[in-house]
């Protein structure tokens, strides 16, 4: 890669690292209830919200009950949301003469955005009102973010608390997620980015002409304050269909690095809130070292792959040795596309300034395994790191106790049958989603419709497409038709899978955790903390991902790769 591009990826790690501990002391202190420097402005509101909710924040609820809540709380969301799309053509605030979503995207629609995906089968400037994208859109991009970082929070005390029957109350929780940590980021980030060019307006659709003389429509809206939540909140998706490529989305070289920024922030700065919460710092700093190394590999990989091109187009003649240039931003790059990639997809961000579709087989490869291994590396907000700890460190410990013959332990509890069952559901429902899904689409006409490419890309478009959904990421190779009753219907089913049948076994091991008493340390325990440590993580996460994966992976992109290599292109 070049060295600006280097330089992009050098300064974004050491932004990460600087912020993570300045955040994720911040995040444990709102999230514990203590005061911070925003308490005068937002404690008069968090507690109004309270009155008006009939929310009692000193009464906290054990697994089950937060589990319910969770649950609640996304039904009565989804339907909402439904409601709203099948009405915006006759709702105020249409910009277009926009029409309503079918019933079947209208439900993959709804489901996508609450379950924290964002995956679009539709075209944001054409397919949504601004209505739909302000009060639902926008909306879901705070409150599915707060409730995977109410998630993590609840799972860090299941870890921490000593013979404890609750978890905390998801409804505090979402409630502090939202005013204290995401909203006034969301309000700077996305003043930053309206002071870069980016729209912020009500006004309706501008009809311009050309240079050339033609008429063309140009698509505006309130852009920016949907655009730094959804990064931030590693929702993804965007206002317009190119996402983060489109100009209006992200104007400048410096918009594109925020953005990613925005991205990681989260994600990382809540190893260290973990850490707060264990009482033991090197507790969060093994987590965020397993999570980084994997990231910079695959982000390298990528770059490295997207900036030496084709290799059946020399280098240097049809591309002026610019690197594989189809499907991406020219303003950016051929390897910050690839940078971009595997930062959205290590996180469960959706967005996109380069065509996945278009990449290098081997660095198509690494956005999806990243949301294969569970993006866990960092992970999307809160998801990240409840899927780190159970899929990486209940495993690890699980392993480790195997090898010194002694039942495993992590943080000082026994880590015992429930919780590696509860840890194997939470392994095991990604595989049987994705596979399961991909296997059906493969051999029902409805399915092998909606790939552009023959196989095996068009193999690959079908798997990225259910990995993406029941990853809850959102991204897309593109080159899939997706918007058909088919693809909308198992979409949005492999999101609720992707979402809740993590979710609920979690929180059942968070709370039998939390009930267990606290043991001391003997010369049999295995120390989690340390490169030892961080080896055994990302070796179990690798492996794990691997053997459920490979058969398919080799059917798709490896096959692809080694076919270029071969000098054919099917």
């Amino acid at each position: 890669m070049a060295v600006n591009d280097f330089l992009v990826l050098a300064t974004l790690a050491l932004a990460i690292l600087i912020v993570t501990p300045f955040l994720g002391r911040y995040i444990h202190r709102v999230m514990e209830g203590e005061r911070v420097l925003l308490s005068p402005i937002v404690r008069p509101v968090e507690r109004t919200i309270y009155r008006f909710a009939g929310i009692d924040e000193t009464s906290e609820q054990d697994w089950k009950g937060y589990t319910v809540a969770v649950l609640v709380m996304a039904f009565v969301a989804i339907v909402a949301g439904y409601i709203v799309f099948r009405l915006q053509d006759v709702l105020p605030l249409n910009q277009g003469g926009i029409s309503a979503m079918s019933p079947d995207l209208a439900f993959n629609t709804s489901v996508s955005f609450e379950t924290n995906t964002n995956w679009q089968n539709y075209s944001g400037e054409s397919g949504a009102t601004y209505l739909t994208q302000a009060a639902v859109l926008a909306v879901r991009n705070f409150t599915s973010a707060a409730t995977g970082l109410a998630i993590a929070i609840a799972l860090f005390r299941g870890l921490t608390r000593r013979s404890a029957k609750t978890l905390g109350n998801y409804w505090v929780d979402l409630t502090r997620g939202i005013l204290y940590i995401l909203l006034p980021i969301a309000i700077v980030g996305a003043l930053v980015l309206v002071w870069q060019g980016v729209p912020e307006t009500w006004e309706p659709t501008q009809a311009v002409t050309t240079l050339q003389g033609a008429q063309q429509n140009i698509a505006i809206g309130p852009v920016a304050s949907q655009e730094w939540i959804k990064e931030l909140g590693n929702n993804g998706g965007g206002f317009f269909n190119a996402n983060s490529a489109h100009p209006f989305e992200s104007p400048t070289p410096l918009t594109n690095w925020l953005e990613m920024f925005a991205i990681l922030m989260m994600p990382f700065s809540l190893t260290y809130a973990f850490g707060r919460y264990a009482g033991n710092q090197r507790q969060g700093w093994t987590i965020f070292g397993a999570m980084a190394a994997v990231l910079l590999v695959g982000a390298v990989v990528a770059m490295n792959h997207e900036y030496v091109g084709n290799p059946l187009f020399p280098t240097g003649v049809d591309q002026a040795g610019l690197g594989n240039m189809e499907g991406v931003d020219v303003r950016f790059g051929s390897a910050l596309g690839g940078l971009f990639a595997a930062v959205t997809t290590g996180t469960s961000t959706g967005a996109i300034n380069a065509w996945h579709d278009s990449f290098q087989p081997i660095a198509g490869l690494v956005p999806m395994f990243n949301i294969e291994l569970g993006e866990i590396t960092p992970g999307g907000i809160g998801a990240g790191m409840y899927g780190m700890l159970v899929i990486g460190a209940i495993l690890a410990v699980f392993i480790a106790g195997l090898m010194v013959g002694r039942t495993p332990e992590y943080l000082g509890k026994k880590v015992e049958s429930f919780e590696i069952k509860m840890a194997m559901l939470v392994a095991l429902v990604l595989g049987a989603s994705i596979l399961g899904f991909t296997a059906l689409a493969s051999v029902l006409p409805e399915g092998t419709a909606g790939p552009l490419n023959p196989v095996p890309h068009g193999f690959s478009e079908i798997l990225y497409a259910f990995s993406s959904q029941t990853g809850n990421n959102g991204s897309a190779f593109a080159g899939l038709t997706g918007n058909t009753p088919f693809y909308n219907i198992t979409g949005g089913l492999a999101m609720l899978i992707g979402r809740y049948g993590m979710i609920v076994p979690i929180l059942a091991l968070a709370g039998s955790m939390a009930a267990k008493r606290r043991v001391a340390p003997s010369l049999g325990t295995f120390p989690t903390t340390g490169p030892l440590f961080v080896v055994l993580l990302i070796g179990v996460i690798i492996i794990v991902g691997a053997l459920t994966f490979f058969p398919a992976l080799a059917l798709g992109p490896i096959v692809e790769q080694l076919l270029q290599n071969a000098g054919k292109v099917s």
